[in-house]
């Protein structure tokens, strides 16, 4: 649809072309103003266009860009934003053009700068997905090299188009935070809490960039937005799917609201890149939805989906959502031929399919495990009949052999730790944290070094999955291109195509992806590897909190959560460990060798309760029906989740924890859950009194540190 129209912006009457295009229940408009500048809105299909108010505002480029000595925006903004400014301004329409190749449409719009630099931006939808792909090209046709210093993979304008005005007191800007082993905290605040409401004159900038500097991704923030309008339920949403530093900015001058990202441009994250004549430079990925809901968990969901096709390309495995054994927190980064037999020998025949021998595997003697990584020549005396002897004993035991990697860093203790002329250096000096330094990725040597000692040893011992662990980060980059930032970058793209390379050689292999946790729970990642680690939180006592959060970040169905076992635990402690991996894929460690009949019963049961709500977890929308938790460390009160599946069943799961409880928790289940389920089976560590009538779900609970997973069906 392609219309003429006149919009006042305050500034005098303005002829804009506009033209709209639906994909599934999402609408996307393209504005051109009189200078030929384009802008790009998004907003649910549902809503008719007449909805959309006009505003006093400018209209905001689909691109931002900005080049070396071009100048900057005004208006207080440099420092704290890059957009806007003469590179922007001086891109204007070229062309455009929609084609279809299968179940595959792509927009491509065209903008051109008369110095002979063109930017594609493709905007990419496939028939049934709720979301869109957008990233950017840049392409050098003039005669000189120039330098990036900010390009985004997506900048969407007119947020809130269905209110008048500035949106006063009706925006609320939802994020993730993330810090060791407290992954996923939801952040919301309103524009006003964030300062962005315009000033009087409209003459001033308002930005909130946000991001993360370094080679782990999740270390602050996740790469995640979401903003909703209060009034009418409509949310957007984006994810930025690299592995590397990145930002978002939403960002004001006027009436208008804009949101745009990528990677971290030469302010935040120290880049630059050289594009010689000729060459073109292309953005990471980002992952755009907008639809009207009830909460921020509808969209993370359509957000999460988009990892939806890589997974089920994945290994033929893990499509069932098979359970882990890791044996980490058995033996604490010492594990054995003789232990890990032990262990073998506890868990034989209960239902474990994967079994991974966790760090250690290499260590000398008398040298801890977390600095010795990188040599990766497996321990004589920890394996005296070497490692195939105890892969052998794995596959005996009915299950598939997994093996640790930390394949990027390398320890003090490692004779790999002194081979300088490979590793990456920052400012001419080899790069070393307190606990590791780094391969230089891109070092054909180093590729070849890897090849032979991660893939070697995997195909040598017959090893079907890899945990690949990454225990620090480089920092804000690292020397050897045009600026650190853009080292980091490479040197990061190397890793994932040694990833590739790695499900190249060993067919079928299941990846995981571990970062001291879950650092690198970003789409890039995720779309690279099976599933990953849910966190560092092995033992703690808010595992459900964090689990829960990161449905809104990852995929449940990826997502491995850990129960630890004590021979100490009671029998309530070992359901609220095992109902923890509820929420995700389940990965038992502990003190299985010396556990009572009683203790396995509830893990028994907990394993098999898991099995009959795997379709649920693999295919699924979330809900959380209680008050954020606010207090990770040390929580109170009581969280409610409900998973709804596609196969028209659910499940709920309660957690208490600290402090006064409610004499009855109830939960309201969502609207799409059908009326006609009924309570199919409880979990937990003894009888509890659960009921369900009216759409209500009552728990009669007054103790705390209990778990209780309730399975509805037809």
């Amino acid at each position: 649809m392609s219309v003429l129209l006149t919009r006042r912006n305050g500034k005098g009457v303005i002829v804009e072309k506009r033209k709209d295009y639906i994909f599934g229940d999402m609408a996307f408009r393209y504005e051109t103003d009189g200078a030929g500048h384009v802008g790009l809105l998004m907003f649910p299909a549902d809503g008719p266009v007449e909805e959309v108010q006009e505003k006093r505002a400018s209209l905001d480029s689909m691109v931002q860009l900005k080049l070396m000595g071009d100048a900057y925006n005004g208006a207080y903004g440099p420092g704290q934003t890059m957009r806007c400014g003469e590179s922007t301004q001086r891109l204007v329409f070229e062309s455009q053009r929609l084609t279809q190749v299968d179940k595959h449409k792509t927009i491509e719009t065209v903008l051109k700068d008369e110095r002979g630099y063109r930017v594609f931006h493709r905007l990419v939808w496939k028939e049934g997905d709720r979301f869109v792909r957008v990233r950017c090209s840049f392409e050098n046709r003039s005669e000189k090299e120039i330098m990036l210093e900010l390009l985004t993979s997506f900048s969407l304008q007119g947020i809130s188009p269905y209110l008048p005005g500035d949106c006063s007191g009706e925006i609320t800007v939802h994020r993730l935070q993330s810090r060791w082993s407290q992954e996923g905290r939801l952040l919301s605040q309103t524009l006003e809490e964030l300062q962005l409401e315009p000033s009087w004159g409209n003459c001033a900038i308002r930005c909130e960039r946000f991001g993360q500097v370094g080679s782990m991704p999740v270390n602050h923030y996740f790469p995640f937005l979401a903003i909703e309008d209060t009034k009418t339920g409509v949310f957007w949403g984006v994810q930025l799917a690299h592995p590397a530093s990145w930002q978002m900015e939403i960002y004001r001058f006027d009436e208008n609201i804009a949101v745009s990202g990528g990677l971290a441009d030469r302010e935040f994250g120290h880049w630059m890149k050289k594009v010689a004549p000729g060459e073109c430079f292309t953005t990471p990925e980002a992952i755009l939805t907008v639809v009207r809901a009830d909460s921020v968990d509808v969209l993370s969901a359509r957000l999460t989906a988009a990892g939806e096709d890589t997974v089920n390309a994945g290994p033929e495995s893990e499509q069932s959502l098979p359970i882990i054994f890791n044996e980490y927190c058995t033996t604490w980064g010492c594990p054995s031929h003789e232990n890990i037999s032990g262990i073998l020998e506890a868990i034989r025949g209960k239902g474990f399919d994967y079994f991974v021998i966790d760090c250690g595997w290499y260590k000398a003697d008398g040298v801890p495990w977390d600095i010795s990584m990188g040599d990766y020549v497996p321990s004589r005396t920890l394996f005296p009949e070497g490692l195939g002897r105890t892969v052998q004993a794995i596959h005996d035991a009915g299950m598939k052999a997994g093996i640790w990697f930390e394949i990027e860093n390398v320890g003090p203790a490692a004779e790999a730790y002194q081979n300088t002329e490979h590793l990456l250096k920052l400012d001419g000096s080899v790069l070393t944290t307190s606990r590791r330094r780094f391969w230089d990725m891109n070092d054909p040597w180093v590729q070849d070094y890897l090849t032979e000692r991660v893939i070697g040893t995997l195909k040598s011992y017959g090893f079907e999955y890899m945990k690949i662990d990454y225990n620090d980060t480089i920092g804000i980059g690292c020397d050897g291109c045009e600026s650190i930032g853009e080292g980091l970058r490479r040197n990061m793209e190397a890793t994932m195509e040694f990833l590739e390379k790695v499900k190249r050689e060993v067919p079928g292999i299941v990846l995981e992806n571990c970062a001291s946790g879950g650092h690198r729970l970003e789409p890039g990642f995720m779309a690279a590897t099976s599933m990953a680690s849910f966190s560092d939180a092995h033992e703690c006592v808010e595992i459900p909190i964090i689990a829960a959060n990161l449905h809104r970040a990852i995929l449940p169905r990826q997502s491995q959560i850990w129960a630890v076992i004590r021979e100490q635990d009671s029998l309530k402690r070992i359901a609220y460990s095992i109902a923890n991996t509820f929420l995700g894929r389940m990965c038992l460690s502990g003190d299985v060798t010396h556990l009572t009949a009683a203790q396995w019963d509830v893990i028994d049961r907990g394993i098999a309760f898991y099995r009959r709500i795997a379709p649920i977890i693999k295919e699924g929308q979330t809900y959380q029906l209680s008050p954020q938790i606010e207090k990770i460390r040390h929580p109170e009160g009581w969280q409610g989740i409900v998973r709804v599946g596609t196969n028209g069943e659910a499940y709920v799961l309660i957690h208490t924890f600290g402090g006064k409880l409610p004499e009855c928790v109830q939960m309201k289940l969502p609207e799409c859950i059908d009326r006609e389920l009924h309570i199919a089976e409880i979990y937990s560590d003894s009888p509890e009194k659960v009921e369900l009538a009216d759409g209500v779900l009552w728990y009669d609970s007054r103790e705390n540190w209990k778990a209780v997973a309730v399975r509805l069906a037809k």
